[in-house]
């Protein structure tokens, strides 16, 4: 059988609740540092596409053009 004296559970808890509460700050750190690198993509992607409908929009007055004289 396993006994524990009284006075250490209070210690015992307090390291288990420590221990944890660093786990969850650095999965909280690792969340925040993805959460970041997938705001830096998605406005790379949001400029791209921005600059590709911009690109079509210059085109297709042209594009407009070449139909019509067809």
């Amino acid at each position: 059988m396993y006994t524990v004296r009284y006075d250490a559970v209070n210690s015992m808890l307090l390291n288990e609740f420590l221990k944890e509460h660093r786990k969850l700050e650095q999965l909280t750190k690792d969340f925040e540092s993805k959460l970041a690198e997938q705001q830096k993509q998605i406005e790379a992607l949001s400029a791209g596409l921005q600059k590709v409908s911009a690109q079509l929009e210059v085109r297709k007055p042209a594009l407009q053009t070449v139909l019509n004289n067809q």
